[in-house]
């Protein structure tokens, strides 16, 4: 297929709708110049639409793909709560060469029928899909059929693999975004930080012990979407989100990020890619992490610790303390900071797409 003749159909939430709708824009940006066209369809959040609206969205996406038979291909962005997309793109006629992008496998969405009926009913939405989880998995699979179905981490596409045998998963990475040169990481103040969105599994809950664990002379800075919110630490700076220059200085302050991530999930092990550790590459900083779900086959950049909260941090005092340790991590990121950028990682999907 000669992609420079092809339209993308282009499924993604709209910007600033979590990592994913953030994600979207660079990728759209990366792909573009190698399609004659480049049609965004960009949508609300997870638990924000009725099902008549998912039938809406369905009708408009079957349009962009009438309107251009044959030249046609669907790419959408599948996360833990995208029913929307889901749905929309299940059976579409035509036959246009179908792809997606699975942010947390091997689920291609966990609750296929949260609608906005259901997102403001915790223990109906649970009591709908938990017990049927096998049921739903398999509706999954049907939906997926053939497409081929790209995970961010090897070890996310190995679950694809498993969890979807008639389709192909392919391994791909998340784009390390354009961020400004800073001091390395060994010169920079005597401190850890963490960063991101707070939600469960992000480990914002182990604040107090990752403080009781680290020296005191070793700083604890937090940053991101709701760390305003988190209860105050003694020992600990918060300083919510961060943006522009901003962060760049939180970066800055910091010899390492610190990742004590837990399970995310009672539905089973998931193996998304983390946007916190790209954003670190971008940074030119290090990450130590425990071994949980994807972060595990971080090896290159990271330290990744098999343990709990204490034997996390006993290693990152060791890594932050010591020049020659922290300036060879420093330097391997550095390196995937280079082999990550969007248009090199776009590359994946392109061979894919003009393989069709």
């Amino acid at each position: 297929m000669i992609l420079r003749d092809c339209r993308l159909v282009y499924v993604a939430p709209r910007s600033g709708v979590g990592g994913v709708g953030d994600y979207a824009d660079d990728f759209a940006d990366a792909v573009r110049p190698h399609f004659a066209e480049v049609i965004e369809y960009r949508h609300e959040g997870p638990g924000s639409l009725s099902a008549r609206d998912i039938l809406r969205h369905r009708n408009a996406i079957q349009e962009l793909v009438d309107a251009d038979p044959g030249r046609v291909i669907v790419h959408c962005e599948l996360s833990g709560g995208s029913v929307m997309p889901f749905w929309a793109t299940a059976r579409l006629t035509g036959d246009p060469v179908m792809t997606a992008t699975v942010h947390d496998p091997p689920g291609l969405v966990w609750w296929p029928a949260r609608t906005k009926f259901l997102a403001g009913k915790k223990v109906l939405n649970h009591g709908l899909h938990y017990p049927l989880r096998s049921a739903w998995r398999a509706l999954e699979r049907r939906i997926a059929g053939t497409r081929t179905l790209f995970a961010l981490t090897r070890s996310g596409a190995d679950s694809l693999a498993r969890a979807y045998p008639d389709a192909t998963a392919k391994a791909s990475a998340l784009f390390v975004p354009a961020r400004p040169d800073i001091e390395p990481a060994e010169e920079r103040p005597l401190a850890v930080g963490l960063f991101g969105l707070v939600y469960r599994g992000k480990g914002f809950d182990q604040i107090q012990q990752l403080r009781d664990s680290l020296p005191r002379d070793i700083a604890i800075r937090i940053a991101g979407r709701g760390t305003e919110l988190l209860d105050p630490v003694d020992g600990v700076e918060i300083l919510g989100e961060v943006n522009g220059p901003d962060e760049d200085a939180f970066f800055g302050s910091i010899r390492a990020l610190v990742l004590p991530y837990g399970k995310r999930s009672i539905y089973g092990d998931a193996f998304p890619a983390s946007s916190v550790v790209t954003r670190a590459i971008a940074y030119q900083t290090p990450v130590t992490c425990l071994k949980v779900g994807a972060l595990a086959e971080s090896d290159s950049g990271a330290l990744v610790v098999d343990g709990g909260v204490a034997e996390l941090a006993d290693a990152t005092a060791d890594l932050i303390t010591d020049p020659i340790a922290l300036g060879k991590l420093r330097r391997e990121v550095e390196a995937l900071r280079i082999s990550h950028t969007a248009e090199l990682v776009v590359e994946d999907f392109v061979s894919v797409w003009a393989a069709q």
